[in-house]
């Protein structure tokens, strides 16, 4: 199986340089497409029926921004993906893969084998906002900030108490600290906008460092 990357431009799944970037066929039979643009590399794809899957990279957006949708019936040889990352950390080596009801088989057979031979591990989930790991992880998240914003314990011991008592490897508040209150303020955001849910409303905190960021670019003379 040969395959083809459409780059768009600033990749959240690629930012550096990567192997399954680089050297590809001209006309693959599998084509990913990632970047910004999405869309507009969707678009420059010529006879798309017979490729054996395309898989778009998204952001927090649904795969049915790109085929539309019909009825909980649709589905094709597109689909999305993304390489799980927090915030403005590397990015991890699971790519959730995001499918459709109708999804062919053989096309998500295609794109699981195109990333597992790129050396990742894969989910496969179906087309909701946050996919797997956002939806899971971003209430526990929120729900953290705002028990140090009651003044349940300090920082460091609730980071040390999730650490010992659950074997987390690093604990909530460290790990927002380390990849980014408003990168976390974004993702949340956009799934309180798309679910209506009040657990991803971003906790005070994180809208904190938003505003922060903000200010820091008003006082640069940036927009």
């Amino acid at each position: 199986m040969t395959y083809s990357v459409i780059d768009t431009g600033d990749s959240r799944s690629f930012p550096a340089a990567h192997t399954l970037v680089q050297g590809t066929a001209a006309n693959g039979d599998v084509i990913a497409v990632i970047g910004a643009e999405v869309g507009r590399g969707l678009a420059r794809i010529r006879d798309r029926e017979a490729k054996a899957a395309i898989v778009l990279e998204l952001g927090t957006e649904c795969l049915g921004v790109y085929t539309s949708e019909s009825r909980g019936t649709e589905g094709s040889n597109l689909l999305g993906f993304a390489r799980f990352r927090l915030g403005d950390a590397e990015p991890s080596n699971l790519v959730e893969l995001v499918r459709q009801p109708n999804t062919a088989p053989a096309a998500l057979a295609a794109a699981k084998t195109l990333f597992e031979d790129a050396g990742f591990a894969v989910a496969v989930c179906n087309d909701f906002p946050g996919r797997i790991v956002d939806r899971l992880i971003r209430p526990y998240l929120n729900a953290a900030l705002r028990r140090l914003d009651e003044g349940l314990a300090t920082a460091d011991d609730m980071d040390t108490t999730l650490k010992l008592g659950l074997g987390y490897p690093e604990g909530p508040i460290a790990l927002l600290e380390r990849t980014g209150l408003a990168a976390h303020f974004d993702v949340t955001q956009a799934l309180y906008e798309a679910l209506g849910d009040a657990a991803y409303a971003p906790a005070r905190r994180a809208r904190v460092a938003k505003w922060r960021v903000g200010a820091d670019r008003a006082l640069r003379g940036q927009p």
